[in-house]
């Protein structure tokens, strides 16, 4: 008689542990401190990292050059900022209701992050519109070009985030987001907030040109 038999017989049970999508750190017996999907996604975000640790490298660099010189930033960037970490408190609410198995308030908060999101982009749209109409444009000045270049590319990306919403919405309705399986709002959130991370750092460096 085997081992594994004789446990059995014992009443001792053997055999993997518990899954835990939402609360575990690593895959389902695997002892990886970190999921599969994380680690993903902390590729694509050092990948995100690079692009504008270089972009920015050489927006300070330039920035000394003679013949620099500054635009005013839209006013309206503010309270696109401002719109913006909204959106992240908003993602916070819904992860702290989706931790209480509450489906409806997450569907809620999850919405209310995608308007704000869209309200973003659509304000990104209303600020480049309004200096081209002062006149500035991508080949202006040194300053008006990277603003364009940086605030593009982050809206790019948002954009991206936003399509991830959608399909965590759709898990959302499906009710396929629970206490004990939400790794993909998990995942999904550390986007978002480092898209806020990376929107602030542009920002502040834009601004203080």
């Amino acid at each position: 008689m085997s081992v594994l038999t004789q446990l059995r017989r014992r009443g001792i049970l053997v055999g993997p542990p518990p899954s835990d999508d939402g609360g575990g750190s690593g895959d389902s017996g695997s002892s990886f401190p970190i999921s599969r999907a994380h680690l993903a996604m902390w590729i694509l975000l050092t990948a995100v990292i690079m692009l504008f640790a270089g972009l920015s490298s050489a927006y300070i660099v330039l920035r000394g050059v003679p013949y620099w010189q500054n635009i005013t930033v839209p006013r309206l960037v503010w309270g696109n900022t401002l719109i913006l970490f909204a959106s992240s408190v908003a993602i916070e609410f819904a992860r702290s209701a989706v931790r209480k198995d509450r489906s409806g308030a997450v569907k809620q908060w999850l919405g209310v992050t995608g308007i704000l999101g869209f309200a973003f982009l659509a304000g990104q749209i209303v600020a480049w519109r309004q200096l081209v109409k002062a006149g500035v444009y991508l080949a202006t000045t040194l300053h008006s070009g990277f603003f364009y270049v940086l605030t593009g590319l982050h809206a790019l990306h948002l954009a991206g985030g936003l399509i991830g919403l959608l399909l965590v919405l759709q898990k959302a309705f499906g009710d396929q987001l629970t206490s004990a399986n939400h790794e993909s709002l998990k995942v999904w959130a550390l986007y978002w907030h480092f898209m806020d991370f990376i929107w602030l750092y542009c920002f502040l460096l834009l601004l203080l040109a």
